[in-house]
């Protein structure tokens, strides 16, 4: 796992709570550049588990995953007022309590996002932890292993596994001079939907992220910024 400055000085915050406010809102807006990339969402179901559950209200994580959600950052007063913030905006979000299981985190998050229109009754999940001190990890997007921490750029790719597809994606990433941290592939099987997460040292310029999503094979591309 990365180290950034969090696990040294913590977040510049609205609080109460490190893990359960700032971990919140990290939370819900590495998963407001996922979705960015989605069409419209009908409504947003957040689930709490664990301690999220037993003192989420207390702690404003309730209002935190929403502020991250509306692109609010750990430090936005409006953290306060999310909820109705969301709503005046027209914003369906429903928060529920779930238990998740002992191998959840107990600080976790799932996140529903339902879609409307011609995507009607299609949804993603994504499901996220404050690991202590303001740090979160997305574990996972559609059930796909990730490991997104925001402490570094990254790229979020839904794909077909395809031979070749890795060859010229970073084929892309090194004709604009980018260095690759790390990547993770995950599939449903051979030859079928996958998932790509390719963490950076630098964002991606936009120019190369348009030729990325006009790679045949490639479904959606999002561009996660480091924060």
């Amino acid at each position: 796992m990365e180290t950034s400055s969090f696990d040294i000085i913590g977040p510049a915050m609205v609080g109460p709570s490190s893990s359960h406010t700032a971990g919140a809102v990290r939370i819900g807006l590495l998963a407001h550049h996922i979705i960015k990339e989605f069409p419209t969402i009908d409504n947003t179901l957040i689930e709490l588990h664990g301690s999220f559950a037993a003192t989420g209200r207390g702690h404003a994580t309730d209002r935190g995953i929403v502020a991250g959600l509306m692109g609010f950052h750990p430090d936005d007063e409006r953290i306060k007022n999310a909820i109705q913030i969301a709503e005046k905006s027209g914003i369906k979000v429903d928060i529920k309590n779930v238990d998740l299981g002992s191998e959840a985190h107990p600080n976790t998050a799932r996140l529903t996002f339902n879609f409307g229109g011609h995507h009607a009754g299609q949804s993603l999940v994504i499901i996220g932890a404050s690991v202590g001190g303001g740090n979160v990890e997305i574990q996972k997007v559609d059930n796909y292993d990730t490991n997104l921490t925001g402490a570094l750029d990254a790229l979020v790719i839904w794909h077909l596994d395809r031979p070749g597809f890795l060859a010229r994606v970073t084929a892309l990433l090194a004709c604009v001079d980018l260095n690759i941290a790390t990547i993770l592939t995950g599939r449903r099987m051979r030859d079928s939907e996958a998932l790509t997460v390719i963490k950076t040292d630098s964002p991606v310029p936009d120019d190369c992220l348009s030729m990325m999503k006009r790679i045949p094979i490639v479904n959606r591309v999002a561009r996660i910024p480091k924060f």
